[in-house]
């Protein structure tokens, strides 16, 4: 039997639609236990499952007619690659009875798990040598999940594939790709990476690329290069805003951040940051940047990892539930969202100690006195929304950008220089070019 949190019974809602449904629900101060029992049909996200109204069992709270679900940051195909190399058809890689990860099909059943961009990850150390061949690798066992396990993952490209694929029951599966040295400085490698199914890049991961500064340069680890983005940088915004893919700021140092949210013509997504206000390492995202990204409609997705959390070793389910309230405090209901980052982090907070525990964070969340709409919107719609406001914003009717980084913003010891050999003196400095121009003059002075 499922109450209300005054305690008095809920009726069941009498017309058709989509329901939040919570099924034994104990809330007693700030220990939160959430049994939920998925249902054939229903098409659900972290604690909220989602299935037609008038089904069997109690309901809680009603909803109007919509589609919901989550979308979060999670490494589960960075594990593969360093578990097994991403040979998924090794018996130890079967995603069925996976062990020691965060993340396998039970656990994303059992936390109601209904979309999720898995992140193609490759490190820092991939840049200027084989980060492309990494990212595309990576992107490969994503698809190949999709393929390998058909009746649970459906690999989607955009808003109305996430809401088949809730209607099919299955999880609706994009690509993000997690680091903009996966590029290589190319707008024909972003270009590419789209048509592989990549919906969002992260602009930087822990290290500057040659257009962004990642947030290493707030802590003094690393020397900003680009002063936030570079004019290269400015036109790799604009050509993801031109194809319709999410701009991600996780990682990126302030500077960053601000001129994005200043530039992009859509929202943006920190696809696993927390509130810096609540604690206060330099991956989390300031209060004078939650106040841009309450004006561009954009979104935080909090990440889990407890370092981010409560800036210690240890962290809890309720000091998750604090960011998420700072957030919503700060730049509104509708720019808060769940980033996750399992199996991407070495420490989970208590109560979180996987993908199957969503379920307990959206109880404590409810405790909390989160309406419905805010808690739907944590789960899924604020992700959506984003998402297709992106969408409208593309336009593939444009050209595409096509002028190169200068080479010499390129680090250039494992790269050849084709096509910059034809025209060098469009990519060289002021000094080069006048001693490039003095050289010419003495060649055509007679003897």
């Amino acid at each position: 039997m499922v109450t209300a949190p005054s305690g008095r019974k809920k009726r069941q809602p009498e017309t058709p639609g989509w329901t939040l449904r919570l099924q034994s629900t104990q809330v007693q101060g700030t220990a939160v236990r959430t049994d939920a029992q998925e249902q054939q049909g229903s098409a659900s996200l972290g604690s909220v499952a989602c299935g037609p109204a008038g089904g069997s069992g109690p309901w809680w709270p009603s909803a109007p007619q919509t589609s919901s679900g989550t979308q979060r940051h999670n490494d589960l195909p960075w594990q593969l690659l360093k578990l097994f190399n991403n040979q998924l058809q090794d018996p130890r890689a079967n995603l069925t009875s996976l062990a020691h990860t965060h993340t396998n099909i039970p656990k994303l059943k059992a936390g109601f798990v209904g979309a999720q961009f898995w992140s193609a990850y490759t490190p820092c150390d991939t840049q200027n040598k084989d980060a492309v061949k990494r990212t595309l690798e990576q992107i490969d066992v994503i698809h190949r999940m999709c393929q390998l396990y058909p009746e649970t993952f459906l690999c989607v490209t955009d808003s109305t594939g996430i809401r088949q694929a809730f209607q099919e029951g299955k999880v609706a599966s994009l690509v993000g790709v997690e680091g903009g040295h996966s590029i290589d400085s190319s707008l024909g490698v972003l270009r590419a990476l789209y048509h592989l199914g990549m919906r969002y890049l992260t602009l930087t991961h822990s290290c500057n690329t040659p257009w962004a500064d990642n947030w290493l340069v707030d802590t003094g680890e690393d020397k900003a290069r680009s002063q936030g983005l570079s004019l290269f940088g400015q036109s790799v915004v604009k050509e993801m805003n031109r194809l319709g893919v999410i701009i991600d700021l996780a990682h990126t140092s302030m500077a960053t951040m601000k001129a994005v949210l200043q530039l992009s013509k859509a929202p943006v997504v920190f696809s696993h940051s927390s509130a810096y206000s609540v604690c206060q390492h330099r991956r989390n995202v300031p209060d004078d940047v939650l106040q841009l990204v309450k004006r561009t409609g954009s979104l935080v997705m909090v990440n889990f990892y407890n370092d981010y959390v409560s800036c210690r070793a240890e962290a809890n389910l309720s000091q998750v539930a604090d960011h998420l309230d700072h957030i919503k405090k700060v730049a509104g209901a509708g720019a808060v969202g769940l980033g996750g980052d399992y199996d991407g982090v070495s420490r989970l907070p208590s109560g979180l100690k996987d993908v199957s525990k969503y379920p307990d964070l959206v109880a404590e969340l409810l405790r909390r006195q989160w309406t419905e709409a805010e808690v739907k919107g944590a789960l899924a719609n604020n992700l959506l929304r984003v998402f297709e406001a992106v969408e409208q914003a593309s336009s593939h009717t444009q050209p595409p950008g096509e002028e190169p980084i200068p080479l010499d913003q390129l680090e250039t010891s494992c790269r050849t220089s084709y096509g910059y050999s034809g025209a060098p003196s469009l990519h060289l400095q002021p000094g080069a070019l006048l001693a490039s121009l003095a050289l010419l003059v003495l060649c055509l002075c007679p003897l």
